[in-house]
């Protein structure tokens, strides 16, 4: 996997925000959100191919996190990204 090279993530006071600099027009609807804890993986992903036992790896050691809660979450906003378009086709 590996995010979309074009998306950029934006802090806007406490909120995240991935900006889509391919619109003509702003569509608020296409506006994606993300948690600090997203956003922090965002950060550490962006530019590089990864797979979900990396997003999984890199949230242990940041985080104590219970293994299966852990591999929960990273499916769980794996099949947002995929959902929403973020990750490049491979």
């Amino acid at each position: 996997m590996r995010l979309r090279d074009d998306l950029t993530l934006r802090q806007i006071g406490n909120d995240y925000i991935v900006v889509d600099p391919s619109q003509d027009m702003v569509d608020m609807s296409k506006v994606y959100t993300l948690n600090e804890t997203a956003a922090w993986l965002w950060k550490e992903l962006k530019g590089q191919d990864f797979t979900s036992e990396t997003m999984v790896d890199l949230l242990k050691e940041r985080y104590e996190v219970d293994n299966e809660q852990v591999l929960k979450d990273v499916e769980n906003l794996v099949a947002i990204f995929k959902e929403q378009g973020v990750l490049q086709n491979q």
